[in-house]
């Protein structure tokens, strides 16, 4: 889906126990009522979707709107994949259009970081085998983006890992 950029607004999720950051800022789409249609991948939430009506709030006026819970989950699911460096960004690119006709499409955070977006009529599981079988081999690294805590788009404590 196409969106206009002007009818989008960021949303903020917290995250003080993640390994790589405090926090994310995530497009979305306003539906009123302090609802919000998520429309960019999640580079580092757990449990939040491309696609996913959240509510989202503001304590206060002048704070970002914080993302407190997920609504209606679209069911697309996301994946993260970590590339060591080794491959530039379009072997990085090639190794995963190699892969795309299982149903996903991906966005890029950084030269090493890439969020795969499975969609919801897609098969969730042959996208983590060949991934699996991409680790394997040492191409990349990836790991699933299912909730580590409850109640939170946050990982676990560190304490917990």
């Amino acid at each position: 889906m196409t969106y206009e950029n002007d009818s989008l607004t960021k949303v903020h999720i917290d995250l003080p126990n993640h390994w790589a950051t405090d926090g994310e800022s995530l497009w979305a789409l306003p539906l009123g009522n302090d609802l919000y249609e998520i429309c960019n991948s999640p580079f580092y939430a757990y449990g939040l979707n491309w696609g996913d009506v959240v509510r989202a709030t503001t304590d206060y006026l002048t704070l970002k709107l914080e993302v407190r819970s997920v609504v209606t989950p679209s069911g697309n699911k996301t994946l993260r994949v970590f590339f060591d460096g080794a491959l530039n960004q379009d072997e990085q690119d090639a190794v995963l259009s190699s892969a795309q006709n299982l149903g996903f499409s991906w966005e890029r955070a950084t030269d090493c970081l890439v969020a795969i977006d499975v969609h919801a009529e897609s098969n969730y599981q042959a996208v983590c085998d060949k991934l699996w079988e991409l680790e394997q081999d040492g191409t990349l690294a990836y790991e699933t983006c299912e909730p580590r805590t409850s109640g939170s788009f946050d990982d676990l404590p560190e304490t917990e890992h």
